[in-house]
């Protein structure tokens, strides 16, 4: 399997899971501090939204670059 085809699997892939979640979240620290003997953290949940027309677009340049990989062989 050459790199091309690998890279199109993994666009295919990446879409349907795009398609499937819709974005993801993370955690992240903003804010940590210490006061005496206590210490405090404060973290904020980010979400970020995947469009639907990005993962439709990454399925089908993954389609795309298999099909050229697979004339060329």
């Amino acid at each position: 399997m050459n790199a091309a085809k690998l890279a199109a699997i993994v666009m295919i892939a990446a879409g349907a899971l795009g398609l499937v979640y819709g974005g993801f979240s993370y955690t992240k620290d903003t804010h940590q501090g210490k006061l005496g003997p206590m210490e405090f953290a404060v973290e904020d949940r980010e979400t970020v939204a995947v469009p639907v027309w990005l993962s439709v677009g990454t399925i089908a340049v993954g389609m795309g670059f298999l099909l050229v990989g697979c004339r060329k062989n």
